[in-house]
């Protein structure tokens, strides 16, 4: 597998990114490797907190999170999906396939960080990937966080909005990830904050895994991925463990999926649900801080 590697001055100076990267080599499926980054913040024996991004950002996007959740005692996991921030991006896009990704992130996940009682929190892409592993790995974790997010099988048409931001991703000549995570905000990010999330691609060559990520969503039902996420559903339908929906109020690609969530997950019954106000697709910009303390609180009282 042909693989590119973000050079490691992309990263320094980030603002309000202190924390220092770490990596594990999981297998890539084609019988090499991929070295994939994890930030690791907070007591070792705390409880995990497992925070997955989408597209096209990176954990750079948990960083105002992590202090908050690091402050209460938890230990605070935040990977970089492969194709993005510091870990390998494979090429060409064919390498990149919904089942491979689940694949990837479970092998450093569990085979690799051995992570049990996790607490996952997840947004976007982070979501498709995180609630596969939930299904198929429940003994895994603890209690889930779903923030913006949602798993697709392609039995029902996707929204409008969903279509806009497929057919732009694929015509776009030239991926302008800042640009995108800043739109999907309410607030205006600052020109500092848009050059870190275009730093893991310093040319168009390593955008390959941003560019597919639109198009692997399950949006018809023969899609690749859609017998494996029914397969899904069948599990989380008897999901009994603690399952919170944290959406914001303008996100109009997931507006209405906590509900869905909420009616087909057994451990969403009764669960303090919440509304983030003042938020956008990225409420972990918006307001990273007020989503940390719905982990910390929801952590503590389950």
């Amino acid at each position: 597998m042909d693989v590119l590697r973000t050079p490691d001055e992309r990263f320094a100076n980030l603002p309000d990114f202190p924390f220092a990267p770490h990596y594990a080599d999981v297998a890539d499926q084609e019988g090499g490797t991929l070295r994939v980054h994890y930030l690791d913040e907070g007591p070792a024996e705390g409880p995990v907190v497992l925070l997955l991004h989408g597209e096209p950002s990176w954990s750079f996007l948990y960083r105002h999170m992590i202090p908050v959740l690091v402050g209460d005692g938890l230990r605070a996991i935040a990977p970089d999906l492969v194709g993005f921030g510091r870990s390998d991006k494979p090429t060409p896009r064919a390498e990149y396939t919904f089942a491979r990704h689940v694949e990837w992130m479970r092998s450093l996940l569990f085979e690799r960080l051995e992570l049990s009682g996790v607490t996952l929190v997840c947004q976007d892409w982070g979501g498709l990937i995180g609630l596969r592993l939930v299904a198929e790995h429940g003994e895994r974790f603890a209690r889930v966080v779903a923030a913006n997010t949602y798993l697709p099988t392609g039995d029902s048409p996707p929204g409008e909005a969903f279509m806009t931001w497929l057919r732009f991703s694929q015509e776009v000549e030239s991926f302008p990830t800042g640009v995108i995570v800043n739109s999907g905000c309410v607030t205006d990010l600052s020109n500092a904050v848009i050059a870190a999330y275009d730093a893991p691609f310093p040319d168009q060559r390593y955008t390959e895994g941003a560019r597919q990520f639109p198009t692997l969503v399950p949006i018809s039902p023969d899609d690749p991925a859609a017998a494996a996420n029914r397969r899904a559903w069948n599990a989380l339908a008897a999901f009994d463990k603690p399952f919170l929906t944290a959406f914001s109020d303008q996100d109009p690609i997931t507006a209405g999926s906590d509900a869905r969530l909420k009616r087909r997950i057994p451990g969403a019954a009764g669960q303090p649900h919440t509304t983030i106000t003042g938020a956008g697709h990225f409420l972990q910009e918006d307001k990273g801080r007020e989503l940390a303390q719905v982990v910390v609180d929801f952590v503590r009282s389950t």
